[in-house]
């Protein structure tokens, strides 16, 4: 038995010994090797023995127990008292295990286990280091040392020390001493000995390590720990001196030296080199520092690598490497603090100091010795620099409170970075002061009952920039446009208010004076400007320099001085001046110098005409902005503060031009369009109602006496105001969808857009591969004859064959194609003797039974015809001669040597009759149908299998011989003298053509011709339309347009950029299970029998595929999930970037020979090893695939099974792909030094090993690292320092990918080495793409293609030519090193970042960065398909934007873009929604105008001008028609791309399916989702991350689950409307005899319709009478559930409504005050609507309106009192409750009877009374809910929340019961099914049968018979 001591075999101990009386609560679900990746995360040095345990049990089960024994008690000597998490369970666990373990182990080798364990591990040692070290991978010796390690560490615990042998000491000696060249790597084995890997025997790759590992030269450093151990390399110097973690220094060393060997490599070009070249080191450190060096430049210091402490004899490279790797070193463990970008600056700046100090000036003053500096930790850096900067980090976050404070209270990250923007960072000292201004957060102090997150104590400033939370800030951030649009708007309106309005107006003298008042306008604009710098920036003026302070009151005393100038000026000029203007003519003096006020505006107007001068010439404005000069920055004050980022970012000339041009032509469209359709028509009848007089009121009117009814002008004018200033984006886009067309028509996209333009241009298709896809050579080789020409153009065309037909295999792989198909559209590449090229056979489909029918009818004598017509057909001439050369060479390989003098006869008399013209005459036509049944008879023998040899020959002989027969006899005329010629001797025994070759039909290369010549004989006119699939024709169509495409050539593998995709994971699918695919949902549909319905053919592909595969259920589970949107199905796609690499590499160094034998021939061919190697060699140095699965361990160690089932399918995709790379932060419990328990985090990498992980890099962290900021770009930033390469793809895990797209991968990488317009390259490659979630039903159509617009068209036109395209999300590829200098590839603050994909592209483009978008490469992308999840992402995209509004980014991009390029910023941005909002808020303000108008009796006044009425029913109705324009306008890109790639007839007729499946509706509610979250989001806040669901089956939403996310959104403010038409409709008779009456009215009508019913006309099942049922049953249950504490949402309708407030909860003071004055609005109705009962006799007493309070409060105190008697007397006093209802009710019906009978109270009267005090009623909740804290103060806040839900009540009821009545109707049912899946149904899909859940199992046998094998 197992001893502790040694001494002797002992039993085991009593806990052991006894019965165990519970059993093992620990779970494993598989009971072999899982329960080492089960320790709780306190024990985690335990995993490692488990796993050798689960490892050796197979050989030996009793050492297996010993290791188990072993760690059982490390885990009790760890925690004794079992206090950590989950110790005690697995401790129980390991016990039970032990004990049945124990009970049937029995040593195998020896009597006892001391003497086991010793003979097991020399034995082990023996076989598998001994031997193995030479002839074993790394990877598998890396296992083994860590089994012998494990395994000697439990011998000593068994074996008394005085009794290990010599041998085993001496083994384990050896262990020890090489462990460490054995341990897990990433790619690189950087100190394996025996054999190495391939990558490890590149020139490059050994240059740049023998360059890292110079260390000679460099002081001597002390070593913690073991200081006898040498350094290895600069990496280890480093970290001696600063204490680097250990698992920092390896990850970074490789990815140095990674990066160092493919610059090398791409800078030398082809050969073998020893040494690193200098000018490598240099181009890294100059990228790597580019950032580094301006920071210092911007600070005036100099920068620690120009540094003049530098020795001149000094090795400059070693040198830069120093840099590099500590740069590199300081990155790759800074954690949170990698979004601080300057603040690594000023770390390595420091640290960077501090290794100078140690290189040159270290020598001691007495003894000329070397100082040796203290040895530090191996977590030193960690403690001493990034743990004080991460906890500064947690504190600010903590203040966020979750994202519900305002972003003045607490500081960012890019508050906390942009501290090392100013000189003051450098008094932080170094070591850094911890007492300094930027550590002491605070006076904390940590109250009695506070919570741990709470701190307390005085804020610290903002630095720069305050994010408030205002619509203020649009006005802030672009100000020139707002100025320029008001200005011009004033202009106009003067110009129109002259006599006739004429344009030519201006040319008069009184016009232009009128005009010159702009002026007045411009400064009173400025001012506000400068007073919203100082108020919007108050919170940071702490920070602020006090230049910056002097310039912001400089600008405000300046732009006062000129508010009060101008006027004073203007006024005299003014001839007879009165009024206002008379007051500011008198001030001044007597002067009247009428010209002074033009002098003031040409002083005025001299920063802007220098600014237009900066302007034409940006490359001065550019230097000026970028210069650090003093001088410079002192002339560039007033214009532009000094700021670190936004300089210089001005574009060259043509670009400037370009986007300048695309703005004037739009701005003079939307202006002269302003002017005369909008603004001109008013003017006369706004002249007429000005000098109106009305007296006569139908209301208490306030103010009587105010002149030129201003109410009635504002009424009218403010709807065609807001109109102006929104329709910009309308124009934005007819422009940017004509701009856009055009530009993708010079792009050549959809010049092959099907397959008959495929197959038209698919002789061209081979050559354009080679001009774009295939390497240029250098020196290309001499052709001196026609034999070379004709070999290189084999060659090229075999390259071509190789890809094409590799991207065929990956459709058949992804069954999208059958094996028919596959045939048919594959490329023969191998030697043949066939002097044509041999076309796929989809090309040549029936040409060879056309050239037969052509030749049988064929009466003429002469051949010249004949061939004429042959050869006019290209593909037919082809096919011909191949057949017959074919057909010639598989003959010839099957008869013997006797047959073959006959068959060459016959083909010799073939050959020289055609040369001679003799072949019709020597040949009988006719007789060729009958040759041709023969042989497609004879290729189907050859091709069936050979299981009975005997047979098989015979068939093929008899056929063979028939052949034969008809050929001589039938065919030729003269054909038996050929077999004359070849008698038959007496002696032979078999008969001709009997003797045949069957080992030709086993050779593969024979086999592919047999089959593509039973194609080209058989293949009818249906394979034209091969390949059948919608997607496969989409991709080869797509794949041979980009050919044709602008792209750069390739270059060779080994010379492109190396990449590395990035993909962060949460929580999302894998891979399907086996029990949900064939869970029913509840219309008893499974996921299964869904995608059957949905991909039929791809269906019957894949059952095609599999039937000879055994594991059909893995299979069957993968299909699944490669058509859902699952991380199995995104990492299937980007690890075709490995293969495409492989083939690539193969195609650039194979030699001619192997090139036409065949990439997948070569692979599967055990000779070409070393070629094999090279591929994956070269793959591994270029590509790496990072998945940053962040709860990886968590999942790993849960009980649960789905995170069970999580971690093994993750796992699975490790070992399926060895290249596919896992990060994960690790959570893991640690024991203080007072024996407290903490958390500690980790970021970690494993990769698959033989059946778990294996760790290859661990790094810990300061802290968990997502409790920061928002969780995805968190999630990025701890998985990037694991990438690899000069480029990054961001791919989001709801992608995939495309081998054929892949293949261009490098090309797209060349666009990096670009210029672009001057010295500028690009930062980010934004790329096309593709949605494939667009067939599911018609929303999911209407969002792809509206999505596709935007990635196509819509972002083409951003890049170019308006120069305004960021990141915008998945698929771009980053230049890395830009932007892991520059904070990287995502910006993480807390809320404000909410959409932190198009930050990155801010801070890119704010840092000097360039962005293009490219459309020759595609990715595809998945979305979401059901209304709620879209309206939900709608939701998440509009919060993002009302942040963005709000950021810093936003506000500088804004300040320093130039003038046109800020409008195309704002109107593709923050704009877009803010118009979307406007667009609401213009029938908002249209129709309570109107409300006015009617109610007030102006309207009876104006209709008495029938000129007036008609012209502001025209202009209102365009107002109106507003809504329905933008709607409509966003499908107008979609029209354009779609005709762009399918061509517009294609185009059109989408267009109008769409519409007649009512996308405008969609498209109107989608708008109120933007308006509403936009709007809520500036007002209030509450943005937040939503969880969209990416699920399969379009589910039936109930009704109250709709309710709760459209109610606030959508619901009410449909009803509202819907009001107020009522009451436009029955108070009004404006337009009663205008045709413009519906015009006007009809847009909002759909608008309300749309915003009330969408979600039910587009919810499946919506008018299914038993769903309906259903829904109202669950409403019910809703509404009358009680909330609490804990009680969800969706369970209760209390608990929502105090769910729906929260963002009023915490909103700030001033959004509490403006929702209240947005409330008011709601006590016009009742004002207005009182005049107008009968009741009211035509009174217009303000008692009326005192009056109509009465009744309002004593209705209300009427239902408190029966809410009081329900809560009071409800439950006890049954009958008294009763008794005071009966008794409300009798008072309630007497007062009405009393009203109707003596006071003339009318049936109108009461529906009057509900428009007029329902409205008063939901004010009330709003001023409520507004005042919350009030209002609970005094008790009144559950009489508002009984009241809201009546209110809810109400207007559930109100949408309900349309609903309730289509639903009696089935049609109504039937037609929406129709109307959701039309899309579906074009492709035969059976909805209904999905929807209603009728599986007709009988008419689909195939199917069930297949589930069942399943």
């Amino acid at each position: 038995m197992a001893s502790t001591s040694g001494t002797k075999d002992v039993g085991p101990p009593r806990s052991l010994s006894r019965r165990m009386t519970r059993t093992s609560t620990m779970y494993d679900p598989n009971g072999d090797g899982v329960d080492s990746e089960l320790v709780p995360s306190s024990l985690a040095s335990i995993a490692p023995i488990l796993r050798v345990a689960n490892e050796i049990e197979r050989d030996n089960e009793r050492v297996a127990y010993l290791c188990r024994f072993h760690a059982f008690e490390k885990v009790h000597r760890m925690d004794p008292k079992s206090n950590g998490r989950g110790v005690r369970q697995f401790k129980t666990y390991l016990l039970h295990r032990l004990q049945k373990d124990d009970e049937r182990t029995k040593p195998q080798l020896t009597r006892t286990d001391r003497k086991e364990i010793q003979k097991f591990y020399q034995n082990f040692y023996e076989k598998n280091i001994k031997e193995g070290q030479y002839t074993k991978k790394p990877e598998e010796m890396a296992k083994i040392y860590q089994i012998a390690t494990v395994l000697y560490d439990v011998l000593r615990t068994v074996v008394n020390p005085n009794l290990i042998e010599a041998k085993t000491e001496e083994y384990a000696q050896d262990v020890e001493e090489n462990r460490e060249q054995y341990a897990h790597y990433n790619i690189l084995p950087l100190y394996t000995v025996g054999i190495k890997p391939a990558i490890m025997g590149l020139p490059e790759v050994k240059a740049a390590l023998q360059a890292v590992r110079k260390v000679d030269n460099l002081p001597p450093v002390r070593r913690a720990g073991d200081r006898s151990k040498p350094v290895n390399d600069i990496l280890e110097w480093l970290s001696s001196i600063f204490g680097f973690q250990k698992g920092n220094v390896a990850n970074q060393r490789e990815h140095l030296v990674l990066l160092l060997a493919n610059i090398d490599r791409r800078l030398k070009g082809s050969g073998d080199y020893e040494q690193l070249g200098s000018t490598s080191v240099k181009q890294l450190l100059d990228k790597t520092f580019k950032n580094y060096v301006s920071w210092c430049h911007y600070l005036h210091r100099t920068p620690i690598i120009d540094s003049p402490k530098v020795t001149a004899n000094a090795d400059k490279q070693q040198l830069h490497l120093l840099y590099i790797a500590l740069y590199f070193l300081i990155w790759g463990e800074a954690s949170n603090v990698r979004f601080m970008p300057e603040c690594l600056c000023y770390i390595f700046h420091n640290m960077a100091n501090e290794m100078h100090g140690t290189l040159f000036g270290n020598v001691q003053p007495v003894s000329g010795g070397t100082y040796q500096a203290a040895p530090v930790g191996e977590e030193a850096f960690l403690h001493d620099v990034i743990t004080p900067i991460y906890e500064v980090l947690r504190k600010e976050a903590w203040r966020n409170k979750n994202g519900k404070a305002s972003h003045a209270s607490w500081r960012n990250y890019d508050d906390l970075n942009e501290y090392f923007w100013s000189d003051r960072c450098f008094k932080l000292d170094w070591p850094m002061d911890r007492k300094s201004d930027f550590f002491v957060h605070s006076e904390e102090s940590s109250r009695r009952h506070a919570r741990r997150t709470q701190v307390v104590g005085k804020k610290k400033p903002k630095t720069n920039f305050v994010e408030v939370r205002t619509f203020l800030h649009l006005y802030r951030s672009f100000d020139r446009m707002w100025i320029f649009l008001i200005l011009v708007f004033q202009a106009m309106v003067i110009v129109g208010w002259h006599e006739d309005g004429s344009i030519f107006g201006l040319f008069e003298e009184d016009v232009i004076r009128n005009i010159l008042s702009i002026f007045i306008t411009y400064a009173v604009l400025n001012f506000i400007q400068a007073i919203l710098d100082i108020i919007l920036s108050f919170n940071a003026w702490r920070s602020l320099k006090p230049t910056q302070i002097f310039r912001y009151l400089l600008k405000l005393i300046v732009s006062v001085v000129w508010v009060v100038i101008f006027p004073v000026c203007y006024s005299r000029s003014v001839p007879n001046p009165t009024g206002l203007v008379r007051f500011f003519s008198t001030l001044g003096g007597n002067w009247r110098e009428q010209t002074l006020y033009n002098y003031l505006i040409a002083i005025y107007l001299i920063p802007n005409i220098l600014a237009v001068l900066l302007f034409l010439l940006p490359p001065i404005r550019r230097h000026m902005e970028r210069s650090n000069w003093r001088i410079v920055t002192l002339l560039m004050w007033w214009a532009q503060p000094k700021l670190y980022v936004g300089r210089g970012m001005h574009e060259d000339i043509f670009s400037l031009f370009k986007y300048t041009l695309f703005w004037i032509m739009l701005l003079i469209s939307k202006f002269a369009f302003s002017y005369y359709v909008e603004i001109l028509p008013l003017i006369g009848p706004t002249k007429i109602i000005m000098h109106m007089t009305v007296s006569n009121y139908e209301w208490h009117e306030f103010f009587p006496n105010v002149t030129h009814n201003i109410g009635v002008v504002i009424a009218i004018w403010a709807p065609i105001v807001m109109v102006y200033f929104m329709d910009t984006q309308i124009w934005y886009a007819i422009y940017a969808t004509i701009i856009g067309g055009i530009y993708g028509a010079f792009s050549h996209l959809g010049e092959i857009r099907t397959l008959r333009m495929l197959r038209s241009r698919f002789d061209s298709v081979p050559s354009a591969f080679n001009e774009r896809l295939v390497p240029v050579q250098r020196d290309p080789p001499r052709r001196n004859n026609r034999n070379d020409d004709n070999l290189w153009v084999r060659k090229n065309v075999a390259k071509f064959s190789q890809v094409w037909n590799e991207f065929i295999y990956s459709l058949r792989m992804e069954d999208l194609i059958n094996n028919r198909e596959r045939d048919l559209l594959l490329v023969p590449y191998r030697v043949s003797d066939v002097p044509v090229v041999q076309w796929p056979p989809f090309l040549l489909a029936s040409k060879i039974p056309i050239a037969l029918d052509l030749a049988k009818d064929y009466k003429v004598k002469e051949d010249a015809d004949l061939i004429r017509k042959i050869n006019s057909d290209d593909y037919m001439r082809a096919a011909v001669i191949e057949c017959y050369m074919t057909l010639k060479e598989i003959l010839l390989g099957l008869v013997d040597k006797r047959d073959s003098s006959i068959l060459k006869q016959i083909c010799e008399e073939v050959e020289t009759s055609i040369a001679q013209r003799t072949f019709l005459s020597k040949f009988r036509m006719s007789e060729l149908p009958s040759l041709h049944d023969k042989l497609k008879k004879f290729l189907d023998h050859l091709q069936q299998d050979n299981n009975d040899p005997e047979k098989y020959a015979s068939q093929i002989i008899n056929v063979l011989q028939d052949i034969m027969e008809i050929i001589t006899q039938d065919v030729m005329i003269n054909g038996h003298e050929i077999l004359d010629r070849h008698p038959l001797n007496q002696n032979e025994q078999k008969e001709r053509f009997e003797d045949i070759n069957l080992r030709l039909t086993q050779v593969k290369a024979a086999e592919e011709k047999v089959v593509r010549l039973c194609l080209l004989l058989t293949v009818q006119e249906s394979a034209i339309n091969v390949p059948t699939n919608l997607d496969a024709r989409r991709r080869i169509t797509f794949f041979a347009n980009s050919l044709y495409m602008r792209m750069p050539n390739a270059p060779v593998v080994s010379n492109m950029l190396s990449f590395s995709v990035l993909t962060p994971y949460f929580k999302e699918d894998v891979l399907y299970s086996v029990e949900e695919l064939h869970e029913n949902n509840e219309d008893g549909i499974s996921i299964l029998f869904y995608l059957q319905k949905i991909y039929p053919d791809e269906w019957a592909n894949f059952e095609e595929r599999i039937k000879d595969i055994p594991n059909k259920t893995e299979e069957l589970r993968k299909w699944v999930s490669y058509r859902g949107q699952t991380l199995s199905r995104t990492v299937r796609g980007m690890m075709y970037y490995k293969t495409a690499l492989e083939l690539q590499c193969f195609l650039d160094y194979a030699k001619d020979d192997e090139i036409f034998t065949g990439f997948r021939s070569i692979n599967m061919d055990e000779h070409q090893k070393d070629l094999k190697e090279r591929e994956r060699a070269m793959a591994d140095l270029k590509f790496t695939y990072v998945v940053s699965c962040q709860i990886y361990g968590a999942q790993k160690k849960s009980s649960k099974k789905s995170d069970q089932s999580v971690y093994e399918n993750i796992l699975n995709l490790m070992l399926t792909y060895p290249s596919l790379r896992v990060a994960y932060i690790d959570e893991r419990e640690d024991t203080t030094n007072d024996d407290k328990s903490q958390k500690v985090y980790y970021s970690v990498l494993v990769k698959g090993g033989d059946r778990l992980d294996e760790e290859i890099y661990r790094i810990k962290l300061p802290g968990p690292p997502t409790a920061i900021g928002e969780g995805k770009p968190e999630n990025q930033n701890h998985a990037i320092i694991f990438t690899r390469g000069e480029a990054l793809q961001t791919i989001d895990m709801n992608q995939d990918n495309y081998f054929e797209e892949a293949f261009k991968m490098r090309n797209v990488l060349e666009e990096f080495h670009k210029v672009h317009h001057g010295q500028r390259t690009p930062t980010i490659l934004g790329l096309r793409e593709h949605i494939f979630t667009g067939s599911v039903s018609s929303l999911a159509w209407f969002m792809s293609n509206q999505e596709t617009s935007f990635v196509t068209l819509g972002q083409r036109v951003l890049a170019d030519p308006l120069r305004v395209r960021f990141h915008y999300g998945h698929p771009d590829i980053f230049d890395r090193l830009f932007h892991i200098t520059r904070g990287g590839v995502s910006k993480a603050s807390k809320t404000i970042n909410l959409s932190e994909d198009i930050f990155s592209g801010y801070n890119s483009t704010l840092r000097g960065g360039y962005v293009t978008h490219h459309e020759y490469i595609q990715v595809g992308k998945g979305r979401d398909v059901g209304m709620n999840q879209i309206s939900s992402f709608e939701a998440k995209v509009a919060n993002g934007n009302g942040e963005q509004t709000l950021s810093r980014d936003v506000y500088r991009l804004g300040r320093r873009f130039d003038f046109y390029r800020m409008f195309s910023f704002y109107f593709t941005t923050v704009g877009f929604y803010f118009s979307s909002m406007v667009t609401v808020l213009i029938v908002y303000v249209f129709l309570y105008g109107r409300m006015y108008l009617v109610l007030s009796g102006l309207e009876k006044r104006i209709i008495e001008d029938a000129t007036i009425s008609s012209k502001i029913a025209l202009e209102e109705a365009l107002a109106t028609q507003s809504v329905f324009q933008l709607g409509l306008l966003l499908v107008l890109p979609m029209v354009m791309e779609i005709g762009l790639e399918r061509g517009f007839r294609t185009a059109l007729g989408d267009f109008i399916i769409m519409q007649l499946q009512l996308a405008s509706v969609f498209f109107t509610f989608q708008l109120g989702t933007k308006a509403h979250y936009f709007g809520r989001t500036l007002l209030h806040g509450g943005s937040k991350y939503r969880a969209t669901g990416r699920g399969f089956v379009v589910f039936h939403a109930k009704f109250a689950e709709n309710y709760r996310l459209y109610s606030r959104s959508h619901f009410v403010k449909g009803l509202e409307l819907g009001m107020l038409l009522v009451i436009y409709q029955v108070y009004g008779d404006s337009y009663r005899s205008s045709n413009l009456y519906l015009f006007i009215t009809f847009s909002i009508w759909f608008l309300v319709c749309s915003w009330l019913f969408a979600p039910f006309v587009f919810n499946p099942s919506g008018f299914d009478w038993q769903k309906t049922v259903e829904d109202w049953t669950d409403w019910k249950r809703w509404m009358g559930n009680r909330g609490g504490i804990g009680i969800a949402q969706s369970e209760s309708w209390e608990s929502w409504w105090d769910g729906e407030q929260e963002h009023i909860k915490y909103t700030n003071i001033r959004g509490r005050i403006l929702e209240i004055i947005l409330s008011l609005r709601f006590f016009v109705y009742q004002y207005g609507l009182v005049y107008h009962l009968n009741i009211a006799r035509g009174s217009t007493s303000i008692l009326v309106y005192a009056l109509s309070w009465l009744v309002m409060i004593t209705a209300l105190l009427a239902l408190k009192l029966v809410s009081m008697g329900r809560r009071k007397f409800g439950t006890d006093f049954q009958l008294m409750f009763r008794i005071l209802k009966a008794l409300l009710f009798l008072g309630f019906l007497s007062i009405m009877t009393v009203l109707f009978v003596v006071c003339g109270l009318t049936i109108s009267d009461i529906f009057a009374a509900f428009l007029a005090f329902l409205p008063t009623g939901w004010a009330f909740i709003l001023i409520g809910q507004a005042c919350g804290p009030c209002v609970k103060g005094i008790g009144f806040w559950d009489s508002i929340m009984e009241l809201g839900h009546a209110y809810e009540c109400v207007m559930g009821l109100v949408v309900f019961m349309p609903i309730v009545i289509l639903s009696w109707f089935p049609f109504v049912s039937e037609f929406q099914t129709r109307l959701l899946f039309n899309q579906a149904f074009s492709r035969g899909l059976q909805i209904s049968m999905i929807l209603a859940g009728q599986k007709d199992k009988d008419n689909t046998p195939d199917t069930s018979n297949t589930q069942r094998e399943f």
